[in-house]
């Protein structure tokens, strides 16, 4: 059985899409359209900007979305998945991808949500960290003790065994390094991130994303998505959303999600979008 997983922010690059854009009509008319959608020409970011340019929430989250699914596209008949799932951001480009969303749609849901996470990023500074060789249970030991002594941090990503990423308040993020570097973990590396995603912090963007994904149309997808916010797949459109609102406020459960993927008779992955973070990921889980 065939899965096609999507990357989430932190995998872009500049240059990212360019050769798509050369050499696949499809994909230049989609890259035209996207820049006619956003109000401003995310293609030049894209392929020459700075690092620093594309490292902006509001730029980030389109471009991977856009790379992501423009690369599905563009496969044609080669796209063929049995199941589909993404990684936070990834899931909308997934969904997209799969056919629950219009391109047009799923795009602009992306730029609504970088711009609300954007905001919650400002009103609150915050911000992660990935926490290397140490169980899942330990690291959400330490996270609940730090918040009960009044600085919130939470497990947001688990991404195979041995990697967490933690977030919430800088004090709260720095205290719970401390403790996990003393509790045995190997590392505890700050993130280069404008807040902390996947966290109550999040709060007032899951607010505003919930009326912009409440306003869009939602189809049943080709095949069932696996969400971040169980593990479980979905193609029921209602169900999708609700996940997906819940999603912003939630941890990712990658782990989960690909263990039930290779539960379930999944025996290839192929990974659509800049970079191969998640075929890194998956290789960890299946050892």
């Amino acid at each position: 059985m065939k899965a096609f997983v999507f990357p989430g922010q932190g995998a872009q690059f500049t240059g990212m899409g360019k050769d798509l854009y050369d050499n696949n009509a499809i994909a230049k008319e989609l890259f035209e359209k996207a820049n006619e959608i956003l109000g401003f020409s995310i293609t030049d970011i894209m392929f020459s900007g700075t690092a620093e340019e594309l490292k902006q929430t509001k730029v980030t989250q389109p471009a991977v979305f856009l790379h992501s699914v423009i690369s599905a596209i563009a496969m044609g008949d080669d796209f063929n998945p049995e199941v589909v799932a993404g990684h936070s951001l990834g899931e909308l480009s997934a969904l997209t991808a799969a056919g629950a969303l219009t391109f047009e749609d799923g795009l602009k849901l992306v730029s609504a949500r970088a711009f609300a996470m954007q905001k919650a990023c400002e009103m609150q500074p915050s911000t992660m960290a990935a926490i290397i060789a140490l169980l899942d249970e330990t690291v959400e030991k330490v996270c609940a003790e730090v918040t009960e002594g009044g600085n919130l941090v939470v497990a947001a990503n688990y991404n195979c065994p041995g990697q967490i990423v933690i977030s919430g308040t800088i004090e709260g993020v720095n205290l719970a390094c401390e403790a996990l570097k003393a509790a045995g973990a190997k590392r505890a590396l700050p993130l280069s991130v404008g807040g902390a995603f996947h966290s109550p912090l999040m709060q007032p963007a899951k607010e505003e994303l919930e009326a912009a994904i409440l306003a869009t149309t939602f189809n049943t997808p080709r095949c069932p998505i696996y969400q971040n916010v169980d593990a479980k797949p979905y193609t029921n459109p209602e169900k999708i959303k609700s996940n997906l609102i819940a999603q912003l406020t939630s941890p990712v459960l990658w782990t989960a999600s690909v263990k039930n993927m290779l539960a379930d008779g999944v025996t290839e992955f192929t990974e659509c979008g800049p970079g191969n973070v998640l075929q890194g990921l998956i290789k960890k889980i299946q050892a």
